[in-house]
């Protein structure tokens, strides 16, 4: 346990940020299981939406430092053949 006061500090902050951090990601992943959804129902315009709505969630999350780049431009990509339909999405 940290013993000086800006050691008591550092927790707190790295706590926070982690909190944030899994916020992201956990956007992430619902965001992504709600394009998932609208690719199964049909629907091109909130297909188009969710994921206009997902990328923008994956590049804020990259850019904070919550996911690695390479996971987001992973992710990205993944979400663009869903959305293209692609037989290799499976």
């Amino acid at each position: 346990m940290a013993n000086i006061k800006q050691q008591k500090k550092r927790v707190g902050i790295a706590t926070r940020q982690r909190l944030e951090n899994l916020r992201y990601r956990s956007t992430v992943k619902t965001l992504a299981k709600r394009l998932e959804t609208a690719v199964a129902d049909g629907d091109e315009q909130t297909v188009a939406a969710e994921h206009r709505e997902l990328v923008r969630t994956i590049d804020r999350a990259a850019a904070r430092g919550a996911m690695h780049k390479n996971t987001a431009a992973r992710k990205k990509s993944q979400a663009a053949r869903l959305t293209r339909g692609d037989d290799a999405a499976a």
